[in-house]
């Protein structure tokens, strides 16, 4: 079980040295990471949505420690939508937030990540596009959906995530595919423990696809953030089976992994959106993308064996 001890690494200074400092590490990053600012990220924009792909765009970055650093994450977020506004993509492109960055786990947490992350969606709704709420540890979930559903009073597109590993999830679900929201279904990368989330991967498949279901049959719009080849299959079956059409639901994956399935779901006629990750804060991001599949640990190891 290799994933819990790259969640440990993921909070250790020591480790975070150590690979930062490795020659091989911004090559492997860049699989992952396309960019550091948001001069790097736009014509990836550009050329993603050339390539008929819409996009969720996330600044890295959690280890908050003071309201300024909340307050200039607010404003990276706000750089962000100035610079997608001349490319008048509306929904195709777009943010994907962690209220970790705007100040939740501080004192008075809540209310301030609140007040950093309204501008955004409020800047967000001004170009025709959208936010969404990405979810992080079970301890922070129920202020998450509090500022979801206080987003949602003025901003009803505002999206959210739930983690199909915890117990808590079916129930949400269901709450939340009766409410019309947009709501992205995702296995989850964050060290849980046994008392609030399965442990067994089959466990968690099989509690995506329960999830799932509840998802395809409500009123809201499901995102399917897998990059499962069997999930991603019975997603197209489970939307079949509720009558959806193919704008009524979307696939949603990581920049740089399984580039090939993004363009062949893409040209079916699918609506697929690239989660696609920059800034300079990269280490966390990094690695949950390793803990989250094998392969992606070994595609790391074997670079650092190759051309280190």
């Amino acid at each position: 079980m290799l994933g819990p001890v790259i969640l440990a690494a993921s909070r250790s200074d020591r480790m975070r040295r150590l690979i930062s400092a490795a020659p091989v590490t911004k090559q492997v990053v860049d699989r992952f990471i396309p960019g550091e600012d948001v001069d790097d990220i736009v014509p990836v924009v550009r050329d993603l949505a050339e390539h008929g792909l819409e996009l969720t765009m996330d600044v890295v970055g959690e280890d908050i420690t003071n309201p300024a650093q909340a307050a200039a994450a607010r404003d990276a977020y706000l750089e962000l939508v100035d610079r997608l506004k001349p490319l008048e993509l509306g929904t195709r492109a777009e943010m994907s937030v962690k209220l970790s960055m705007f100040g939740q786990a501080l004192e008075g947490g809540h209310e301030l990540a609140l007040t950093n992350v309204r501008p955004v969606v409020e800047a967000a709704a001004e170009i025709g596009t959208t936010v969404t709420l990405d979810a992080e540890d079970h301890t922070t979930l129920d202020s998450m959906f509090a500022i979801h559903e206080e987003l949602r009073k003025d901003f009803p597109q505002t999206g959210c995530v739930i983690q199909a590993y915890l117990f808590r999830t079916e129930a949400d679900a269901r709450r939340l595919a009766a409410s019309g929201s947009r709501v992205r279904l995702v296995k989850g990368a964050y060290k849980e423990p046994a008392s609030v989330a399965y442990q067994d991967k089959h466990e968690i498949d099989r509690a995506y696809v329960r999830i799932l279901r509840t998802l395809m049959e409500g009123e809201g719009y499901p995102m399917i953030g897998s990059h499962d080849p069997r999930l991603i299959a019975i997603g197209q079956e489970l939307a079949h089976q509720a009558g959806r059409k193919l704008d009524e639901y979307e696939f949603q994956m990581l920049y740089g992994i399984r580039t090939d399935e993004h363009v062949r779901l893409a040209a079916e006629g699918h609506r697929m959106r690239v989660y696609t990750a920059y800034g300079t804060d990269w280490y966390g991001y990094f690695m949950r993308r390793l803990a989250e599949k094998p392969a992606n640990l070994r595609f790391f190891a074997r670079s650092m064996l190759t051309k280190g």
